[in-house]
């Protein structure tokens, strides 16, 4: 990964200055995050700046003289589409002095992000963010944020479950169960290793395992309990039995109270909760938000997915271009007997079907690449979403897609 330099600071109207971060200001950043967020923010960003592999340089602020009034944190994601692992970025830990509203800081400390994802070689941007709100600045939704109904208690198993707060020691047996829930999945968003130790020590939720033996066998994470209610999400168990006793012992937790699990269908947790879960789902939809800065780059990235796509459907398409417009421009990948060229952006394609192509509305995309419904349920619901002529080819290519995502902070 770049490491880029500081950039310069960037001066602003009425005298502010936008720069990254430094030591001084961490009073200062605490403070605001707590005061227009919540007052865990502060300690997640003192964790975020001064872990050795995130630094000050993850975050930038607006001074006003030495006064901090806006701030916002870059962290560094990685996105897994089938085999292909691709570098992304999340801001997260945004806030604003509430006399310097409506003069523009977000937009600029949002520009100051995606160029620093971009020097760290980020190809997308993904994030949970207020409804609307980050549209202004290039996100799009895309990714579906599941379902977290109440769940029934399982009765009593065997003994005690052996629920305990994770340690540092556990990361290695926690991450190979979070490994193995998301290898089902088409589309994985892990948490990094910093993030491991950071949710360790942070207080808006509380990780936990389950042990059998010495062992840990299954391993979740709580929000606090809140008027006899509890939040379990990120379940990952080794079995059915680990996954009902990581169940008990989080529902003792709220004696009398009730549980929300955060549904990861098709994992061993999902199965295991199966007959405790409510018929009826939520109707409503809720999203992570994507955003692609540069098509061509990504597209080049998702080469050998869409080779392995197109051979495992039996289509022979040698020399000939798939053709991907998004009406302003469009792209271009030269199929191979061996595999696929690199993409090539164009200008304006308004009707990409004379070419054998497909249109895709460019605040589509990111649904189209990541999301649950593929070009066919896309195209059912979005006139500018269409396979046009050689619909057996797009379906192929852009089938829909499961996924799963681990955040910083749980997106409900």
């Amino acid at each position: 990964m770049i490491v880029p330099a500081a950039p310069p600071p960037v001066p602003l109207a009425d005298g502010l200055v936008l720069r990254q971060s430094c030591p001084a200001d961490l009073d200062q950043i605490g403070a605001l995050l707590a005061e227009r967020g919540e007052p865990a923010d502060a300690l997640d960003h003192r964790l975020v700046v001064t872990d050795p592999e995130a630094g000050w340089p993850a975050c930038a602020v607006v001074v006003d003289g030495d006064r901090v009034v806006s701030t916002a944190t870059l962290l560094d994601e990685e996105l897994r589409l089938a085999d292909v692992r691709l570098p992304a970025g999340q801001v997260e830990l945004v806030a604003t002095d509430r006399e310097y509203e409506g003069r523009g800081l977000v937009r600029a400390l949002m520009r100051w992000a995606h160029e620093r994802s971009t020097a760290r070689g980020h190809v997308l941007q993904i994030m949970i963010g207020i409804p609307y709100f980050y549209r202004l600045f290039g996100y799009e939704y895309a990714v579906d944020i599941p379902p977290a109904p109440v769940v029934r208690t399982p009765p009593a198993g065997d003994g005690t479950p052996a629920l305990r707060a994770a340690l540092p020691s556990d990361i290695p047996a926690m991450t190979a169960l979070q490994d193995m829930a998301q290898s089902r999945f088409d589309v994985a968003v892990p948490h990094p290793a910093t993030r491991r130790r950071w949710l360790l020590a942070h207080e808006a939720s509380t990780t936990w395992v389950v042990e059998r033996g010495d062992r840990v066998v299954a391993t979740g994470r709580t929000t606090p309990p809140d008027d006899d209610e509890v939040l379990l999400a990120e379940a990952a168990a080794l079995d059915q039995e680990a996954a009902l006793d990581l169940l008990r012992g989080v529902a003792a937790l709220v004696p009398g109270g009730q549980v929300r699990v955060v549904e990861r269908a098709g994992t061993v947790a999902a199965a295991a909760w199966s007959d405790l879960l409510p018929a009826e789902r939520r109707t409503e939809a809720e999203q992570y938000y994507l955003r692609v800065p540069d098509v061509t780059a990504l597209l080049d990235r998702l080469r050998p997915v869409l080779w392995h796509r197109l051979v495992a459907a039996g289509i022979d398409r040698a020399g000939r271009d798939i053709v991907i417009s998004t009406f302003g421009a469009h792209y271009r990948i030269p199929v191979h007997a061996d595999g696929l060229g690199a993409v090539t952006a164009g200008g304006a394609m308004q009707r990409p079907g004379v070419v054998d192509g497909a249109g895709v509305a460019p605040d589509y995309l990111p649904a189209l690449l990541f999301g649950p419904h593929g070009i066919d349920g896309l195209s059912r619901i979005r006139p500018d979403v269409y396979p046009g002529p050689d619909s057996r080819l797009f379906h192929a290519l852009f089938p829909p897609l499961t996924a799963d995502v681990l955040s910083y902070y749980l997106p409900y």
